[in-house]
């Protein structure tokens, strides 16, 4: 499994709170997507920085995820160019669950 952390600037005019009724419209858009295990939406004032953490099966699902529409939809709205880093993640645990998740070899 890969994790991408992925920020970008928050204009000076973007409240948390217009953030995060933003990530709620979108959110379902991230539902079926081919190799995401999970997102997670961020936003912080005190680095200025939003974004997402997102687990992927495989790093190539990801980067074809990010090439596409997303990439566009970002610098539509936000007038910018993600910054996307990348993490081999061999375990997770998942608290809510119960389970530890080993990436596959």
């Amino acid at each position: 499994m890969h994790t991408a952390i992925v920020t970008l600037p928050i204009p000076a005019t973007l409240t948390q709170d217009q953030y995060a009724a933003y990530t709620c419209e979108i959110a379902a858009r991230f539902q079926g997507v081919p190799g995401l295990v999970r997102k997670n939406f961020l936003f912080s004032r005190e680095s200025g920085l939003a974004g997402g953490v997102y687990t992927w099966r495989d790093r190539a699902e990801g980067e074809r995820f990010y090439a596409g529409q997303w990439r566009a939809n970002i610098v539509a709205k936000f007038g910018v160019e993600p910054k996307i880093e990348w993490f081999y993640s061999p375990v997770i645990v998942d608290n809510e669950s119960g389970v530890v998740v080993k990436a596959e070899a």
